[in-house]
C-alpha cells in the first residue's frame, strides 16, 4: 500500500474563546457512559473535484465516532442549520435545538490526484471552537485515510486520549468448505474497508502479528508441511522463513517493541520453549528450558518483560518473566484455563483468553494479575489484540456450528460489535497508527 504523507497544518480560524466557558470533554470511565451527541454535516466541496468526496468523507468520520459507543450522531434530517461554507459563522442555538453537543465542520478540495481536507470542531454547549482547525493533504485514492485522520483528531480533542482510526488490522480470511478451508493472510483498515490479500492460500497461515512500525508482519506458515515462522514485508508482499531450528516446529512469533527481535515458541524433543531471535544477525537465545509447554509470548511495551502461557502448574495459566528469561511468576489464579496473553500498548493491562465451565471469554487483568475482568462470553471467543491506544480489543468469535468472525469490545466490556466483513475471518492482529 502506498505510504501517504499527510501535512498537518494547524490554523486559527478566527473565533474567540468564551472567557468563562468550560471546554467540552468526554471523560472515559469504566461505568455506563451516555454517548455524546454530535453533528457532522456533509463536508463542503470547495471545487468541482471536492464534490466527489465531500459527503463520503463526512460519513467515514460519523461512522468512526459512532462505532466507539462514546458518541451518537444527530441525524442529518433533524439539522436546522445548513453549512454551505467552511468559514460560515456557527449558529449555536440551531445546533443546541437538535441536542448536538459537538459540531464538526469540514471542507474538501481536489486538484488532479491531490486531495485537501480541513475541519473545525465546535463545542455547541459553550459556543466556542475547540482547539485549532486542522488540514490534511494526500493522494485522492487515500481519501478514507484522511477521514480516519479527522476522526482521530476529533476523538483526541474531546476525550484527551489518542485515537485509533487510522490503523490497519492483519487477519486470516477464510473461504471454502470446512473440511478443505483456504486461509489467506489479509490486511484491512480497522473499520473493515480497503481489504488486500497478501498470500495465495496454497499454504495454511495462522496467528499473524504486525511490527511496531506497521511495515512488516510475522506469522506461522505450514508451507513446508509443519509450522514455521515467516517474516513478510507488507509493502512488497515478499516473505521469508526465519528462526529456523533443526528438528523443531516454530510458531507463535511476536515482535519486540523496537521491532528488532522476535520472541516465539519452538517444539522439539518433547518440550515447547520460548526463544528470542535477533532479526539483524539471526542470533537466537533460549529463554525457557522446561518439560512444560511455554507459548504465546508477548513483550511488555518497555521491552523488559514477557508474558506467556504455560501448563507448568498443571493447567494453562499466564506467567510473566524478564525479557532475558529466568524465573517466571504466575499471575493468573482464577478458575479455568488462561491462554493467549497480550500486553496492552499502555503497559498497564494484559488481555487474555479464558475457558471455564464450557464458555470462552476475553478478559483483562493488571500486569501483576490483579483486577481480573471478563469482557465477553460465548461458545468460542479467543485471540485478543489491542487497538493502538489501548482502549479497544479485537478478537475472534465463533458460535456453535457457525463461522468465525471478528468482533471488537471496549475494555470496559461495553460496545461489543462485529467487524463488518462478508466472509469468515479469524486471528486479528491490530497494527500501530499509520505514519
Amino acid at each position: 500500500m502506498t505510504r501517504l504523507l499527510f501535512a498537518f497544518l494547524a490554523i486559527w480560524m478566527g473565533f474567540g474563546m468564551a472567557a468563562q466557558a468550560q471546554p467540552l470533554r468526554l471523560q472515559i470511565t469504566e461505568g455506563v457512559i451516555e454517548p455524546m451527541p454530535f453533528a457532522v454535516p456533509a463536508f463542503v466541496p470547495e471545487d468541482n473535484g471536492g464534490m466527489e468526496y465531500a459527503d463520503a468523507l463526512s460519513r467515514v468520520v460519523a461512522s468512526n465516532l459512532s462505532g466507539t459507543g462514546l458518541f451518537r450522531e444527530v441525524p442529518r434530517e433533524s439539522h436546522i442549520a445548513r453549512i454551505t461554507s467552511f468559514d460560515t459563522s456557527i449558529s449555536y442555538p440551531d445546533w443546541r435545538a437538535v441536542n448536538a453537543q459537538a459540531l464538526i465542520v469540514g471542507a474538501v478540495s481536489a486538484s488532479g490526484d491531490r486531495l485537501t481536507v480541513k475541519f473545525r470542531l465546535f463545542d455547541v454547549v459553550s459556543g466556542q471552537q475547540m482547539g485549532e482547525g486542522l488540514q490534511f493533504a494526500g493522494a485522492a485514492r487515500d481519501w478514507r485515510r484522511m477521514g480516519h485522520k479527522v476522526s482521530d483528531a476529533v476523538y483526541s480533542q474531546i476525550t484527551g486520549e489518542d485515537g485509533y482510526f487510522d490503523s490497519r488490522v492483519l487477519f486470516v480470511a477464510e473461504s471454502g468448505p470446512r473440511n478443505n478451508r483456504t486461509k489467506q493472510l489479509t490486511i484491512m483498515d480497522q473499520d473493515g474497508e480497503n481489504r488486500r490479500t497478501l498470500t495465495d492460500g496454497r499454504s495454511l497461515v495462522i496467528a499473524p502479528r504486525v511490527s511496531p512500525t506497521g511495515d512488516r508482519a510475522v506469522y506461522t506458515t505450514y508451507e513446508t508441511g509443519s509450522p514455521r515462522i515467516a517474516l513478510m514485508d507488507l509493502r512488497s508482499g515478499q516473505s521469508q522463513l526465519v528462526g529456523e531450528i533443526p528438528g523443531a516446529m516454530t510458531f507463535s512469533p511476536r515482535f519486540s517493541p523496537d521491532g528488532r527481535a522476535l520472541v516465539f515458541s519452538a517444539a522439539m524433543g518433547g518440550s515447547t520453549d520460548l526463544f528470542r531471535l535477533d532479526l539483524s544477525n539471526g542470533q537466537m537465545e533460549r529463554l525457557t528450558n522446561s518439560p512444560a509447554i511455554a507459548t504465546a509470548p508477548s513483550f511488555s511495551p518497555d521491552g523488559r518483560s514477557i508474558t506467556f502461557e504455560s501448563d507448568r502448574s498443571g493447567t494453562s495459566q499466564i506467567y510473566v518473566m524478564s525479557a532475558d528469561g529466568g524465573d517466571a511468576q504466575r499471575i493468573s489464579f482464577g478458575e479455568g484455563r488462561y491462554s493467549t496473553p497480550v500486553w496492552s500498548p499502555r503497559g498497564d493491562m494484559i488481555a487474555f483468553t479464558k475457558s471455564h465451565a464450557g464458555r470462552f471469554h476475553i478478559g483483562v487483568m493488571r500486569s501483576d494479575g490483579s483486577e481480573e475482568r471478563l469482557l465477553t462470553a460465548s461458545f468460542l471467543d479467543e485471540g485478543p489484540t489491542w487497538a493502538p491506544n489501548g482502549r479497544v480489543i479485537m478478537f475472534t468469535r465463533q458460535a456453535q456450528g457457525g463461522e468465525p468472525a471478528l468482533y471488537a469490545v471496549d475494555i470496559s466490556g461495553r460496545n461489543l460489535r462485529r467487524v463488518p466483513l462478508s466472509s469468515p475471518a479469524s486471528d486479528p492482529a491490530w497494527g500501530p497508527l499509520l505514519p
